[in-house]
């Protein structure tokens, strides 16, 4: 396998669908001859290969076949066509407690899995020290997991998978559970595998993990792969992915930079078909977003928000912005009365609820006027993303005072997810953008 531990050629993985399980039944037994099943590709013709000592992520949207590849790869799953091949002791966590015996105690099933992984006794007792100092679930590791809350039982899950020395770590999305200690412990070995010269291959929506921690990524979008090179590039395409601007298939893309061009003609192209003003806005920018089901709406109805976007430095509608850069939220109002001065507001909050940042033209001391019924506003924010890598949640809204009652005349709250990409996370919600410098007096 020359210098790659991982390699995967031409996979395919085909699902059956039926319609009832009588159908199901009867081709499980033969005896009909009719195909009475649609299939399902998870994975199409999938290659990539794996060098030792990478760090090698993939990205892509939910359902586009992540984890059925890193499945196949472990051996958990059998492909339907192709290869694959492994150079190495693999250690894989691939689901919330995948191996362990609900009835065992932790201590029993850190056993359990080290001999699953071909460690004998002796080997496990010398790295058990190691795992229960990393899971620090104090006494619950003498408990059956079975009354292990989430965070403990990914905590000991990925202390057995990372402490068995193994020469190939897979993690689908385990870093997600967990506090943030813990994910900076995870992290931190992470980067000792690294400078170990050992194989990682990861699955994770957290972005900024994806761009700090990988060499390479690889994005895959329903079943295919669409285009391998560095994280920012794989980033690029992937955010426009994830509001409809599909790339074309591997098959045309030779290489990252190939991909990146398709996606941005295809934008050029999308913009120039939706007709675009004089102004460079277009009448249907909300499309190009996953809105929120549940948004909590309400207002008076004497303006109404009939569009928006969040735009960023290369002009692209995404919800995903990278921390330093600077994007755009526009929202566009139309007036069915008369209105004085009203107000445009923007904030942003984390998905548990906590404000983290907003402002407003009267903030701002950006007087309106008078917006006469019939009338369409457009108001502009621009302004550098310096939040923390993570997950927000943005809110818009036109409000007002009639005389001295202040009015909401029609607020979107948690209208859309914003998704901040960082290499560099500090403490708080916001990053000072300090300059350190450090030098010896003596």
């Amino acid at each position: 396998m020359s210098n790659n531990v991982i390699e995967v050629k031409h996979v395919d993985k085909v699902y059956k669908l039926f319609d009832s399980n009588k159908a199901r039944v009867a081709d499980t037994l033969g005896l009909t001859r009719k195909k009475n099943y649609k299939e399902h590709y998870a994975l199409k013709d999938m290659n990539f290969e794996v060098k030792k000592g990478e760090c090698v992520g993939l990205i892509g949207t939910n359902g586009s076949g992540k984890s059925t590849i890193l499945k196949i790869i472990t051996g958990v799953l059998s492909p339907t066509k192709g290869e694959v091949n492994v150079d190495g002791r693999i250690s894989a966590l691939l689901e919330l407690g995948a191996g362990f015996n609900q009835e065992y105690t932790g201590i029993e099933n850190i056993y359990l899995n080290g001999t699953m992984l071909g460690y004998s006794k002796e080997e496990i007792d010398e790295k058990l020290d190691d795992i229960l100092s990393f899971a620090d679930i104090g006494e619950f590791v003498f408990q059956p997991v079975k009354t292990y809350s989430s965070g403990m039982f990914v905590r000991l899950a990925f202390a057995v998978a990372i402490n068995i020395d193994p020469e190939i770590l897979i993690v689908d999305e385990a870093l997600s559970v967990g506090d943030v200690f813990f994910q900076a412990k995870c992290y931190k070995k992470f980067e000792e595998f690294k400078e170990a010269g050992k194989t990682i291959l990861f699955v994770s929506h957290d972005l900024g993990a994806i761009s700090k921690y990988c060499d390479r990524a690889i994005l895959i979008n329903k079943g295919d792969k669409i285009a391998e090179g560095t994280p920012k590039d794989m980033i690029d395409i992937y955010k426009k992915i994830l509001v409809g601007q599909e790339p074309v298939l591997r098959s045309k893309v030779e290489d990252a930079e190939a991909a990146v061009a398709e996606v941005e003609a295809s934008s050029k192209a999308s913009e120039s078909s939706k007709g675009v003003d004089s102004e460079g806005t277009d009448t249907n920018w909300k499309s190009n977003y996953q809105l929120n089901p549940n948004v909590n709406e309400y207002g008076d109805g004497r303006a109404k928000i009939v569009d928006f976007a969040v735009i960023d430095e290369n002009g692209t509608y995404t919800n995903a912005i990278m921390k330093g850069s600077t994007f755009t939220v526009k929202s566009k109002v139309h007036f069915n009365t008369d209105i004085e001065n009203p107000i445009f507001t923007l904030t942003f909050k984390t998905i548990k609820g906590i404000d983290v940042t907003g402002t407003n033209t009267m903030y701002e001391k950006c007087d309106v006027g008078l917006c006469k019924e019939g009338s369409e506003y457009v108001a502009t924010f621009t302004q550098r993303m310096d939040m923390q890598g993570g997950e927000y949640l943005m809110s818009i809204s036109c409000t007002g005072f009639d005389g001295v009652d202040f009015v909401a005349y029609n607020r979107l709250y948690d209208i859309l997810n914003i998704t901040v990409v960082s290499s560099k996370n500090t403490v708080g919600f916001y990053d000072m953008n300090s300059q350190v410098t450090v030098e010896q007096v003596k």
